[in-house]
């Protein structure tokens, strides 16, 4: 099994971690730096403005710092600068003066009370912080979920868009996702040298796990535990759909082989059937009668020579079309009168001026062109047009240079082909209807394409304005063609 990413992955953020204390160690640094600047700060300012009377705003100060202390700390830094207010408040601002002996014990139980307070303060803010954290994490899981049913809703590039997803979230130097056999079908990052991984299952068949995911850079928490284990499910799914599209493209080619394979069948046991069959009847018929009259003779003789003729061309035809598809078509490009071709494709096909209206110029330059191929692309395209055009109309074939190109155009009146169906005409064994045998194997048009293509030129479809299909045969002007 291997994997085809059709795009690179977005990048995501990484998951905020759960573990770890609700503040983080950076703000409970800020909170004891606050405790040890502004403290001494605040004890100067108030020393400087005391009074007997300015006991009730210090205590509210202290408690003021206390509070500012454990917002932006936390728990111990509060807790600190509760008890170091206490015991400046204490030692600087209460009867008796620079001495930490208590004269009442309600003046205990108020810096117990000062404690408490910080404790509690700070318990808010850690309680308050760890909610936070874990709404952030909950929402970077359900976007990375969201990105991870994105990815396997969006086909071949989800395997590795998964892989890649995963490293990024879970902060992994390198991850990779490998067969049992040892086959990688997809990484991101560089894997730690000595190979130290944690592997995890993907899917499973018959027993086996179908892959193994190599998660590199260090063990996983909890949380990212079970967040993972619906990352491995839905690998486990872009997996099996890699799978049964690489299925389902291998049936679908089959089935097109088989179609093909039927068409030929269904068309060879026709039209190769019938002219053999007249042959030998004429060729029985010369050999078993005795007496027949030179009248007779002659028409087994002309029904024989047709016979092997539409056979010839038809073997010739699939000999051909093996060899445009397997790219071995012998090409021999010289300059070629484009008019000249045209009339000499119309004399093959016995049309005449009731049949077809030429607007071409005579000083239109020489094409780059195999004479042999390009008087069968010609001939087979006359003949199509011919055999669709409506009654009482006329084919037209016209020319124009366009740039480096000759574009030789057939126009016909015909009933036309649906825009969702011209590519197929030019299709080996594609009829019209696909059920008129009488009409032959239908490679006129796949051979003349590739003709076409075989001499560095191109065969297209277009709808006639008003009704009907252009075809139109572009082909190089030659190198000594005038004007190049």
């Amino acid at each position: 099994m291997s994997t085809s990413p059709l795009a690179e992955p977005a990048a995501g953020p990484a998951l905020p971690p759960v573990a770890g204390g609700a503040l983080g160690w950076r703000r409970e640094v800020w909170g004891f730096a606050v405790t040890f600047v502004a403290g001494p700060v605040l004890t100067w300012l108030l020393f400087t403005l005391s009074s007997p009377q300015s006991i009730t705003y210090e205590v509210l100060s202290y408690q003021l710092l206390v509070v500012i202390v454990a917002l932006i700390g936390g728990v111990r830094p509060a807790v600190t600068a509760a008890v170091l207010s206490g015991i400046t408040l204490d030692l600087l601002f209460v009867a008796p003066a620079f001495s930490i002996a208590v004269e009442h014990p309600l003046h205990i139980i108020a810096l117990v009370l000062y404690v408490i307070i910080a404790v509690l303060v700070g318990l808010i803010v850690a309680q308050a912080a760890r909610r936070a954290r874990i709404a952030q994490r909950a929402t970077a899981e359900a976007e990375l979920l969201a990105s991870v049913a994105g990815h396997v809703l969006r086909g071949d590039s989800a395997v590795l868009a998964l892989v890649s997803r995963t490293r990024e979230a879970f902060g992994l130097s390198g991850v990779r996702l490998v067969t049992p056999a040892g086959e990688v079908l997809a990484r991101d990052g560089e894997p730690v040298p000595d190979g130290r991984a944690t592997a995890v299952p993907v899917g499973a068949v018959g027993g086996r796990p179908v892959a193994v995911l190599e998660l590199h850079g260090g063990p996983l928490d909890a949380p990212s535990r079970r967040l993972l284990d619906v990352i491995v499910a839905q690998l486990a799914a872009a997996l099996e759909r890699t799978e049964l599209t690489a299925t389902a493209r291998e049936a679908e080619a089959l089935a097109e082989t088989d179609q093909v394979r039927s068409a030929l069948l269904s068309a060879v046991s026709h039209d190769l059937r019938r002219p053999l069959a007249a042959a030998v009847a004429a060729v029985g018929g010369l050999r078993s009668a005795q007496e027949l009259s030179e009248p007779d003779r002659r028409e087994l003789l002309v029904t024989a020579d047709e016979s092997l003729s539409t056979l010839t061309t038809l073997v010739t035809d699939l000999l051909d079309v093996s060899r445009v598809q397997a790219g071995v078509l012998a090409v021999s490009l010289t300059p070629v009168d484009a008019v000249g071709s045209v009339v000499s494709a119309l004399d093959e096909l016995s049309l005449g001026p009731a049949d077809v209206e030429l607007d071409l110029d005579p000083q239109l330059p020489p094409l780059s062109a195999d004479p042999v191929l390009l008087q069968r692309v010609l001939v087979n395209v006359l003949a199509n047009a011919h055999r669709y055009v409506t009654h009482g109309q006329k084919i037209v074939v016209s020319a124009i240079r366009r740039g480096g190109n000759l574009e030789i155009r057939v126009i016909d009146r015909g009933v036309g082909v649906p825009a969702e169906r011209r590519d197929r005409i030019f299709q080996p064994f594609q009829r019209a209807g696909d059920t008129d045998n009488s009409a032959g194997l239908g490679l006129g048009l796949a051979l003349s394409r590739g003709f076409t293509e075989g001499m560095r030129g191109a065969l297209t479809a277009e709808e006639t304005p008003g009704g009907g299909l252009t075809m139109v045969i572009s082909l190089p002007v030659a190198a000594d063609g005038p004007g190049s």
